[in-house]
């Protein structure tokens, strides 16, 4: 099978599960609708919905070109929905404030979801690799780019189109990476309308699983120098975390 076929297979089965499990939820949601609402950034009504669907979609067509990916997108998304609900009204965003609650003491959901997504890519790293130094920066990589996706979901459709735009480029990579990326921008093809027409959001479930995703398809395409610039990019991004997301809102 040509690298042109399983990257279009990829991406149509991420997005065809996704509107799938989105469907279904809408219609027999586990313990309510209300339980799945939430205000957005305009104070209007919207679903979670889309953020399991395609956080399940994504895990399951990652795995079938890289296992690996597959858990680490899945990893990500659970620890996104754990922060989702348990941390549904915590103010505090970004890498830097989660890090100051941990300093005074306070272990935050959000402090679990990084350190459970940052685990979850260093196991994927470690799979994925074979020299320790590679392997860390895998790690790294898969970790910062969950990160990434979920510091630029301010708005209706900015992470679901910064999935679409930095998936992109994966798709010219021969092998799991092309994989990869198909399966990231299928997921988030698939609820880019719903989210701009601010009817669903992917919250920290969706936003990470396909972050992680994207990670993994960096790493399957890249050799060390390539990891290490992506992990260099990565760290920054997630220092000036308030800043990023900033400018996600503004454009």
């Amino acid at each position: 099978m040509s690298t042109r076929t399983r990257r279009t297979g990829s991406f149509a089965l991420a997005a065809a599960l996704t509107r799938a499990t989105t469907a279904a939820l809408r219609a027999k949601a586990p313990g309510g609708p209300g339980r799945w609402e939430r205000k957005n950034h305009a104070g209007r009504t919207v679903d979670l919905h889309a953020g399991p669907a395609s956080a399940g979609a994504v895990a399951l067509a990652a795995g079938r070109a890289h296992p690996a990916a597959g858990l680490a997108a899945l990893a990500a998304g659970v620890c996104g929905a754990y922060d989702d609900v348990v941390g549904a009204d915590d103010p505090r965003r970004g890498f830097r404030a989660h890090l100051a609650a941990l300093r005074d003491g306070e272990v935050t959901s959000g402090m679990v979801k990084l350190a459970g997504i940052s685990a979850a890519g260093l196991v994927a790293g470690a799979v994925s690799k074979e020299r320790f130094c590679d392997k860390v920066l895998a790690g790294v990589v898969i970790a910062g780019a969950a990160h990434f996706v979920n510091l630029v979901d301010v708005r209706p459709g900015r992470a679901a189109g910064a999935v679409l735009a930095l998936g992109a480029p994966g798709l010219l990579r021969k092998g799991p990476g092309a994989e990869l990326s198909a399966a990231a921008m299928g997921a988030a093809a698939a609820v880019l309308p719903e989210d701009l027409g601010e009817r669903t959001m992917i919250g920290d479930t969706g936003a990470h699983a396909l972050g992680a995703t994207l990670g993994a398809a960096v790493v399957a395409g890249n050799g060390r120098a390539g990891l290490l610039a992506h992990a260099a990019a990565l760290v920054v991004v997630a220092v000036y975390g308030e800043r990023v997301s900033e400018l996600a809102r503004s454009l």
